[in-house]
């Protein structure tokens, strides 16, 4: 726990210092962007409105723009559908919700039923459930023994 607890903190402080370390690249904000004309990632499109897209955004990163402050000018210039991640507030907050719901019911259904499992299995010197009828077991003695001859 205290491990985990110092990876996110060495995260944490180092996150913001490794942003700011270095500018970024067009192939750094394509994939968190949207061709407007067919809905797609920038990074994969093909249109001749996501070649103006990545015109701007080279223009931007040649001024010297920070990450945030080119998808502020794409959202300035486009609107917010430009961006590829819905924004955390409003509807679009169920498009965080939604996985992360989903994911924990999951997660549940697995504790559940591995519980259920365990608690189903005999154990491992009981065979008081598994105890054979009176004919069933004369009739397995005597083909175990009619096997042994």
């Amino acid at each position: 726990m205290r491990l985990a607890l110092a990876a996110l903190l060495a995260l944490a402080l180092l996150g913001p210092a490794a942003a700011t370390a270095a500018p970024p690249s067009l192939t750094d904000i394509e994939d968190e962007v949207m061709c407007l004309e067919c809905g797609t990632a920038l990074n994969v499109s093909n249109s001749a409105v996501a070649d103006q897209e990545r015109e701007f955004i080279a223009a931007l990163i040649a001024q010297g723009k920070s990450k945030q402050e080119v998808k502020d000018a794409l959202v300035a210039e486009y609107g917010p559908r430009v961006l590829a991640e819905p924004s955390d507030g409003g509807f679009e907050l169920t498009a965080w919700l939604v996985p992360l719901l989903a994911g924990a019911m999951a997660l549940a259904l697995v504790a559940l039923t591995a519980r259920r499992w365990r608690r189903v299995r005999p154990a491992a010197g009981n065979r008081g459930d598994l105890a054979l009828a009176p004919d069933d077991e004369q009739r397995l003695d005597a083909e175990l023994a009619a096997f042994d001859r």
